[in-house]
Formats: structure tokens, C-alpha cells, sequence
């Protein structure tokens, strides 16, 4: 087990963090970092006025978000402040010429630009720089983003409920999250936002974006759309809502067979879906078949999403993640316990299922315990560790990739459902005027269920066919598990009576 909290995987860009790796492996990092950082400042003359902002970080558990205690595995410990960049001969040495060679930019950009530029926007505005170079998941958090990373993940804003990422300069949306202004407008995977408020985002910082989609509950935002389907771009007004963190929703979808959903995966979501469990089992018996919906699911809390596996498995690997350094490397197993009782399961996912889902999926469909059904994954299979630099500021970073039990790795891959189902428009068809059954011959011999010849009263819509009108792979699903069900019942009976 990884001797750290996890904090968080998602399919977003502004929204990913997660630990891989134990706590000195943070310290580590924040001191290439902090050392590279004054090296270049003393070298400008700059030291006095850092030093004190870039002097190491000894508190307890730096670098990494805070769960409750019953999160938290036990070994988990404190920052490993002793260890420090030369204890790893694998560690390349600082190139100093390299570190002067900016030192010299920054002065020369600091006494000969035409504007004068505080010495803290261009640090930041370096650091950037740096991490703009690296994979899409890896950003530079100011104060303000990483107070919106926190509340995302565990509070409350003022928001669209839209989780997004960069593609080609644009911002695309990974997925709207349920109930929310943004899901209620039909804000759809893929989206490509191409203006906020009448105003271009080609090539604007991500997290400047989300920034502008944010804001008071209650005011409206306007943001321009393009979807692969339609030749023109789409103007779609939102109004701000608080978007909570509520992520798990559950009901019974007939007699016997239930239905669960995960919006994403939050510091109490594995919690929630064993409550979900037992009250199914309790207000409705025992449990036929389950679905699990994890489509447009953008990920979340790492832990989360290993703690939603044990809910379904008893023994066997859940994940594994490698890094650049052992201490990187984790491995995620089940307990004992099966709050499922082994129902029959089928996990709905699809293009907007990303990187916590995807361990998910990917964990139950190795284990064979479950059925996997939709489309095709997002495909992200990397970890973000967020490294404070220091009170306010912080590097968000990419650590390692991670692994179903098979050995797959998701990273650019995804998962493929074991039966794929594509998303489809179902008309219920209306009834036809004439003659197709024998119920409708006048006169006919009436039938076990009419209390009169010819009663050809319509036919109530059942709830499956509200179903496959409104939701067609989830009638699949729920189809599947039927037929699954039927079949264990024969088998069941004929043992019965051998």
C-alpha cells in the first residue's frame, strides 16, 4: 500500500491531483524546486527578497490533501524532512551554466523591458513556463487555483458544473457533472469552448478559463460552443449555481434490479456507495443485478475509486502505480469484505469516463466481476502529486502512471467495454390503427387479462420502455442483467431438482 494519503486522479486538467508515492518523494521534488529557485534569485540579486518564501517546508504531511483519519491508511506518516536531492545518485546534478543562463534572462527582462514587471509575476510567469512543456496534466497552481482545486474536490462554488481540459488550444469539455446548470443546458462531452462571455480562449491558460466560468451563484455566463455534429458554433447563457459535492445517486430500476451512479469520485464517495448498497438491499431484498454508472465520470479522489472496488470484490489487486522512483511505485489490494454480496454487475462507461473511473472499470473488468458496457474511455492512466512551493503557491505534477491488475496501462488507451453499445435516440413507436394481433379481431375469444371480447384499451408505458426511450445503454444493461438473471434462476432450479 502507498505510505501516503492519496488525494485525487482526474480526467481534468484544472481540476487533477493525486499522490503516487511516499512522503519524501514530495520533499524531494520541493527541493529541486526550492534550490533551483534561489540559485537563480541570489544569482539576480533577488535572494533577500525570496528566502524567507522558498526556506524548506517542515510541516507535517505537506504536499498533499488532508483526508479523515479513516481515509487515511494506517502507516501514513510526516514528511521525511531530512531526506534531501543528493541521497538519490539518480538524481541529475543542477546545471548550474543553465541555471545562470536564466538568471541572466530574468535580469536582463527585470532592467530592460519596457514596462517594469514585479519580481514575483516573473517567477511566476517562469514557472509557468517551465510546466507549460510537460504533459497537459502538470500546472502550476497560483493561490487562487489552489483554493478552487480544494473546493472542487471537497467544498462548494459558485460554478457551471462543467469539468474541462486543453486540446488544441481550446478548452474541451470532459464531462458536464449531473444535475448542474451545465448539464441541464445539454453541455455534452467534447464540447469545445471557444468563447466565454464574447471572448476568444484560443490559446488562453486554463486555469484563467476556469476562472471566468466561475462566479457568483446567480449570474449568467455566456460561452460559445463547438460540437463535431453541428456545422455551427452553438451560444449557450448559463446561470452560476453552488455545485456541490454530493456524487453518489442510487434507485431501483425494477423490482429487484438497482441502479447507481457515480457523478465523480470524492473524499466520501466510497462510503456512500456501501450505504447506497445496504439501503438497496434493505428496502428491497435481495438484489437481482446492479448497474454502475460511471459515464462522464472525469475521475477524482484515487482512494475513492479503489475504496468503490472493494465494495464489489472480497480478495485480489485493485490497481498498481509506477514512477521515475520507487517510491513512486504503489500497489492497491481488497479486503475481505463484499458489501455486494456478488450481485450481477454491469458498469456503464463512455468517452467522458476518465482516470479514477477508469481504475474502476478497469479493476472490475480484470477481476471478471463485472460486465463492462458502452464506449470506449477518456484514457488518462497518469498520477498528479500537488507539491507546495510554499503557504500559497504550488506545482501540481505528474508522478506516475497507473496499471489495472492485468498489467494494462489507460494512459492515451482507455478502456474497451467488453460489449459495446453506442449512445442512440429510441421513439417510442405509437400504436398503429388495423389488424396485427388476434386481440384486435372483433368478436375475438377474450383473453385471461380482458374482461371484455375486444377490450383494446392502449397499452400502459412500462417503466422499461421509459428506459430504452430515455436512456438506450442503460435498457441494454438492465436488459442484460434480466436475461442473466433468468438464466442463473433455471440453472439455480434444475439443480434443485436433480
Amino acid at each position: 500500500m502507498l505510505s501516503s494519503i492519496t488525494a485525487f486522479v482526474t480526467g481534468s486538467t484544472n481540476h487533477t491531483i493525486a499522490t503516487a508515492g511516499r512522503h519524501h518523494s514530495v520533499a524531494r521534488v520541493r527541493g529541486v524546486c526550492q534550490r533551483a529557485l534561489l540559485l537563480a534569485m541570489f544569482a539576480t540579486g533577488m535572494g533577500a527578497a525570496f528566502s524567507a518564501a522558498a526556506q524548506p517546508v517542515v510541516e507535517p504531511e505537506a504536499g498533499i490533501i488532508d483526508l479523515d483519519a479513516s481515509d487515511a491508511p494506517p502507516e501514513v506518516t510526516g514528511v521525511d524532512s531530512t531526506n534531501n536531492i543528493s541521497s538519490d545518485s539518480r538524481v541529475r546534478p543542477l546545471p548550474i551554466e543553465e541555471v545562470r543562463l536564466f538568471a541572466e534572462a530574468l535580469e536582463a527582462i527585470r532592467t530592460a523591458y519596457v514596462s517594469d514587471i514585479d519580481d514575483r509575476t516573473l517567477i511566476d510567469y517562469a514557472i509557468r513556463g517551465m510546466l507549460a512543456g510537460l504533459d497537459p496534466h502538470s500546472a502550476y497552481l497560483s493561490a487562487d487555483d489552489y483554493d478552487n482545486l480544494q473546493e472542487s474536490t471537497e467544498g462548494e462554488f459558485g460554478g457551471l458544473g462543467i469539468e474541462v481540459g486543453e486540446e488544441d488550444g481550446y478548452i474541451k469539455v470532459i464531462t458536464p457533472v449531473d444535475d448542474t446548470p451545465a448539464a441541464r443546458a445539454g453541455v455534452m462531452p467534447g464540447d469545445l469552448i471557444v468563447e466565454i462571455n464574447g471572448r476568444p480562449v484560443r490559446d488562453m491558460l486554463i486555469n484563467d478559463a476556469v476562472e471566468m466560468l466561475r462566479g457568483e451563484p446567480g449570474s449568467d455566463v455566456d460561452i460559445t460552443l463547438m460540437r463535431n455534429t453541428e456545422s455551427e458554433p452553438i451560444d449557450v447563457t448559463l446561470t452560476r449555481e453552488v455545485i456541490s459535492a454530493t456524487s453518489v445517486r442510487h434507485r431501483m430500476l425494477e423490482p429487484g434490479f438497482g441502479y447507481l451512479r457515480i457523478a465523480q469520485f470524492r473524499t466520501n464517495t466510497g462510503r456512500d456507495v456501501v450505504d447506497a448498497l445496504n439501503e438497496m438491499k434493505e428496502s428491497n431484498g435481495t438484489l437481482n443485478g446492479l448497474v454502475l454508472d460511471l459515464r462522464n465520470n472525469p475521475g477524482g479522489i484515487l482512494q475513492s475509486s479503489v475504496q468503490v472496488v472493494d465494495a464489489f470484490i472480497s480478495s485480489g489487486q485493485i490497481v498498481y502505480t509506477e514512477g521515475r522512483f520507487d517510491d513512486s511505485d504503489g500497489n492497491f489490494f481488497a479486503t475481505s469484505a463484499d458489501p455486494s454480496d456478488g450481485v450481477p454487475l454491469v458498469v456503464l462507461i463512455n468517452t467522458g469516463s476518465a482516470s479514477a473511473a477508469e481504475i474502476v472499470a478497469g479493476a472490475l473488468q480484470d477481476q471478471g466481476r463485472a460486465v463492462i458496457m458502452g464506449t470506449r474511455s477518456f484514457g488518462k492512466g497518469s498520477v498528479q502529486s500537488v507539491l507546495p512551493l510554499n503557504n500559497e503557491r504550488a506545482l501540481k505534477l505528474t508522478t506516475s502512471l497507473y496499471f489495472t491488475p492485468s498489467g494494462r496501462s489507460i494512459q492515451a488507451q482507455g478502456i474497451e467495454p467488453d460489449i459495446v453499445v453506442d449512445e442512440a435516440l429510441v421513439t417510442r413507436q405509437m400504436p398503429r390503427r388495423g389488424i396485427y394481433s388476434e386481440r384486435d379481431l372483433e368478436g375475438h375469444l377474450p383473453g385471461a387479462d380482458e374482461s371484455e371480447p375486444g377490450n383494446n384499451a392502449p397499452t400502459p408505458i412500462t417503466s422499461s420502455e421509459q428506459i430504452v426511450v430515455s436512456d438506450y445503454q442503460l435498457n441494454e444493461a438492465l436488459t442484460l442483467l434480466k436475461g442473466w438473471h433468468i438464466m442463473e434462476s433455471g440453472r439455480q432450479r434444475r439443480q434443485s431438482e436433480e
